[in-house]
């Protein structure tokens, strides 16, 4: 990021510190009782300490470390880490390419192997001075080879924001700051919408050069290759990109209007439906154009699930299986199809939730119902990568999207008997996000696919993923029957209870090894508002995902 910067990239992780400063006092204590073992080297045996270290070590190392580093004795400060060629690098360039000309360290009370402790570090870039103040924390460990209680490097070492790769940077910004404002023209805040923090600095990074504003200087956390959204990639690379994230301002510059597809009003609503859960992720979309209205994560810090995360959809997978199977003539609403209690497929054997069976119903109850085996039952008929095609060709997934922020954008990959059966139901190696399933449930009620954007595409005319075609004649209306049966009388009515107008929607519990329950999925929509929400290890998506997604429905009325 920051093309205007004058100061130059230092490979590995972070910087570090010069000139002598203000330093806790601390107590210095001897080692302490510890167990020991015995190295032979030679016909000497050398005895090494083994064990955690004590509390006096763990103390004394800290306070050597902290005193070194404050002291600018960057190499005695790094000879106390377990890497002294990353810690040395990266203390070099806290002093240097952060531009810090003196740090003073202050240690709290240990708890354990870790030791938090407060800075205060000046940052001096050419005329521009201020005080930068923040915590961070160190953990002590053992080594094994010679039993010294050392630092365990890690960047966040340094500062807690950072991981392996990333850089502090101090200089001028190579993008403005933004305005960035919602389809009214209101100003979006992180402040007032904390869901969108990563969001904003994601649009700044990419679009802060395309405003009439001008760069400060500052202070920011670059991040490594393959982290930022600074180039674009494939689904896989693009789900793990992170924004570069500014820390602290030394000169404001001034800000460039950026308007948005977001809806401030909807995604207030969002944020405050998601909070209702320590876990839960949301998008919302104008159903005709693909244009998101809201993002929400609960919490609102880290990383952005509901655009980048990639999970098991579980049964709201059944809204593309059963537009698949209806085209090729396997399912129709109205006619009988079977749904046992167990079928085996590529020597596994699938079941329903509880083991129920549905005797003589139709493809419609099945689908309210959520019936697993209805749809693995017609495994036997299909090619491989059937599913994969109508989920590429008719809903868009795993298409490059260009929303305007790093996105994850749907997988799945063709895969053989037991797998294949499994991608049916939304599980295999079948992966989604909300953003993925609010977009799927557009698709169905509009029958097109309209690839979701964040930012108009006017704003810098880039190229939208377009899907091969549009779903055949009388399914977009069939599976609308479907997923209105589903919202009137299925799996779905409780959480829709009371929702009026063209609404439809789709449960699913996604299995996860490991977890005690499945993740809650829900996807819906509400006339020309689609809505799809994930409560990680929730359970039934119908009392977890549910009433988030019908909150939103309901506001967007």
């Amino acid at each position: 990021m920051r093309k205007g910067a004058k100061v130059a990239i230092v490979g590995g992780v972070l910087t570090a510190v010069a000139g002598a400063a203000g330093y806790g006092v601390f107590n210095l204590i001897g080692e302490g009782a510890g167990k020991t073992g015995e190295k032979t080297s030679g016909a000497e045996t050398v005895k090494v300490r083994t064990g955690p270290p004590s509390a006096a070590e763990v103390k004394t190392t800290a306070a050597d470390f902290l005193r070194s580093w404050a002291a600018g004795d960057l190499g005695e400060a790094a000879a106390l880490t377990d890497d002294t060629a990353a810690a040395k690098a990266a203390l070099t360039g806290y002093r240097d390419e952060a531009h810090i000309e003196k740090v003073a360290l202050e240690a709290g009370t240990p708890k354990g192997r870790k030791v938090p402790f407060s800075v205060t570090a000046d940052v001096v870039y050419e005329e521009q001075r201020t005080t930068w103040t923040y915590d961070s924390e160190l953990t002590v460990e053992r080594d094994k080879s010679t039993g010294a209680a050392l630092v365990d490097w890690q960047p966040s070492v340094v500062h807690p924001g950072l991981e392996d790769g990333d850089t502090l940077k101090t200089g001028e910004a190579e993008a403005p700051p933004i305005k960035a404002v919602d389809r009214n023209g209101v100003e979006l805040t992180p402040e007032e919408h904390p869901a969108l923090a990563g969001i904003l600095n994601s649009l700044r990074e990419r679009y802060g050069d395309k405003t009439d504003g001008t760069a400060g200087v500052e202070l920011w956390i670059s991040r490594g290759e393959g982290k930022s959204g600074k180039k674009d990639g494939a689904a896989d690379e693009k789900a793990a990109e992170r924004p570069d994230e500014t820390l602290k301002v030394l000169s404001k510059g001034v800000p460039g209007t950026l308007r948005t597809t977001l809806d401030a009003r909807l995604q207030t609503v969002a944020e405050q439906a998601v909070n209702k859960r320590s876990k839960a992720s949301v998008v919302a979309l104008k159903a005709s154009t693909g244009e998101i209205l809201a993002v929400a994560n609960s919490p609102a810090e880290g990383f952005n699930s509901a655009l980048q995360g990639s999970l098991a959809p579980g049964s709201t997978m059944k809204v593309v299986t059963a537009a698949m199977l209806m085209e090729k003539g396997l399912a129709s609403p109205a006619e009988q199809h079977p749904c046992p209690k167990y079928f085996t497929y590529g020597h596994w054997k699938f079941h329903n939730d509880d083991k129920f069976e549905i005797s003589g119903g139709t493809f419609a109850q099945s689908f309210a119902r959520s019936c697993n085996t209805a749809f693995i039952s017609q495994a036997p008929e299909l090619s491989d990568d059937d599913l994969t095609k109508e989920a590429r060709d008719v809903f868009g997934l795993g298409l490059d999207w260009q929303t305007g922020v790093p996105t994850f954008d749907g997988s799945v990959p063709v895969q053989q008997q037991a797998q294949m059966g499994a991608s049916l139901i939304g599980q295999g190696g079948v992966r989604m996000n909300p953003l993925n399933m609010a977009s799927v449930a557009a698709t169905a009620t509009t029958g097109t696919f309209h690839q979701p954007v964040i930012v108009p595409q006017s704003v810098d005319n880039r190229r939208l993923a377009q899907a091969p075609r549009a779903m055949k004649p009388g399914i977009s209306q069939q599976l609308r029957d479907l997923m209105r049966l589903t919202a009137t009388s299925g799996t779905a009515a409780q959480a829709m209870a009371g929702l009026s107008g063209d609404i439809g929607a789709k449960t699913g519990s996604a299995e996860v090894d490991g977890q005690e329950k499945p993740n809650g999925w829900f996807t819906a929509y509400r006339d020309d508002l689609a809505v799809a929400g994930v409560v990680p290890q929730g359970g039934h998506g119908g009392e977890t995902a549910g009433p988030i997604v019908a909150e939103i429905l309901r506001a967007g009325g």
